[in-house]
């Protein structure tokens, strides 16, 4: 996870450079997502050929809903975000997306709150952290934040301070809220992943779908929103032709397949978990490459921001602890199965045992 992100941080950095220099965002993620087909397709079919299960109607409907969430509406919308504010805003802001992943797995009763218990609380008050923090950074720029790697060498600083000053003001909100509705459908997006690979536990496979699907409905968008401008379907190669085919192949197909692989294993939230390292490389590198200039009010809402996430995550950490957090609570009951007990059983120390069976030695399994 902590490669993905560095990954994510460079597909950051590159689309911007990409559509501030006239690329048409529809376009990338078509292109990005055959790219990861490509790449993703063969894999599926030569390494999960006895693995796969069958396709049926409920799967292929959660593919589509996969397809439209993740591909269509929120790279879309990311990137149109991306290009109306910057590389750094938008990824911190992106640490939005667990306290986001977090009331949508509430209000689908995914996950369960105890008011009283400490983790539960925690939980709570990282989500509200979480929710300021990214208030704050919409609603409050402040001064420039001179990082020494980014002010040096920079004659015409003042011009482009004052030009992105004039950007900000025109596209700044507009860029806010397309970020905000990409967190929601890639909140979406975690959610059914890990809902579809329990009926369906083939990662590679269901990433080749994923794209695939995406690059039909994402075309077709495209074609309508490009058909005046058939040139913007043009790329050379150039800044544009190594866009596509990085984040194809780290952002769509290894993200989708590793981010499957731990959401499988650990769960939706422990993988959105990662998302504050991805705002530290972008923050470097898009003030280092792109000469992006960082405001106070991002650095305070991202700190704060970031606080709150990691109380969301240890409130989450505690889910298999009672409510007092003292482990052991949680354990699965040992059954010693004896022939002549005719099935009969009784409780012995918190374990479940046999009547004519005598434990001496009881086995705790916790998990």
């Amino acid at each position: 996870m902590v490669l993905l992100m560095v990954g994510f941080s460079g597909m950051y950095i590159v689309s911007v450079a990409s559509l501030k220099q006239g690329m048409s965002h529809f376009v990338l993620v078509v292109y990005r997502n055959i790219v990861a087909t490509v790449v993703m397709a063969p894999m599926a079919l030569l390494f999960e050929r006895g693995v796969r299960p069958k396709m049926t109607p409920r799967i292929f409907v959660k593919v589509l809903g996969l397809a439209l969430l993740e591909p269509v509406l929120d790279q879309n919308m990311y990137y149109l975000g991306n290009k109306l504010t910057s590389a750094g805003f938008a990824s911190a802001l992106v640490n939005i997306l667990p306290a986001v992943t977090f009331i949508m797995a509430l209000v689908l009763r995914i996950e369960k709150l105890r008011l009283r218990s400490l983790h539960s609380q925690a939980k709570i008050l990282g989500t509200v952290c979480t929710v300021a923090g990214a208030v704050l950074m919409i609603l409050y720029h402040g001064p420039v934040v001179p990082f020494p790697w980014s002010t040096s060498g920079h004659q015409h600083a003042g011009a482009a301070a004052a030009t992105a000053s004039q950007q900000s003001s025109a596209s700044w909100l507009n860029g806010t809220a397309m970020i905000i509705g990409s967190c929601v459908c890639w909140a979406g997006f975690f959610v059914l992943q890990s809902n579809t690979l329990q009926s369906y536990p083939a990662e590679m496979s269901l990433t080749a779908l994923i794209c695939g699907v995406g690059s039909v409905m994402s075309g077709t968008v495209a074609l309508v929103a490009e058909r005046r401008d058939m040139s913007a379907w043009r790329i050379g190669f150039d800044t544009r032709l190594f866009t596509v085919v990085y984040s194809g192949v780290v952002c769509s197909a290894v993200a989708f397949y590793v981010q499957g692989l731990v959401t499988r294993a650990r769960g939706p939230v422990f993988v959105t978990a990662f998302q504050p390292l991805c705002m530290i490389f972008t923050t470097i590198m898009g003030s280092t490459i792109l000469k992006e200039e960082t405001t106070l009010g991002s650095v305070i809402g991202a700190a704060i921001i970031v606080v709150g996430l990691y109380s969301l995550i240890w409130g989450k950490s505690q889910d298999h602890l009672t409510g007092d957090g003292k482990p052991g609570a949680a354990e699965l009951p040992i059954v010693a199965s004896d022939p002549t007990a005719n099935g009969k059983q009784h409780v012995l120390g918190g374990h479940v045992t046999d009547v004519e069976t005598p434990v001496a030695v009881t086995t705790k399994c916790t998990y």
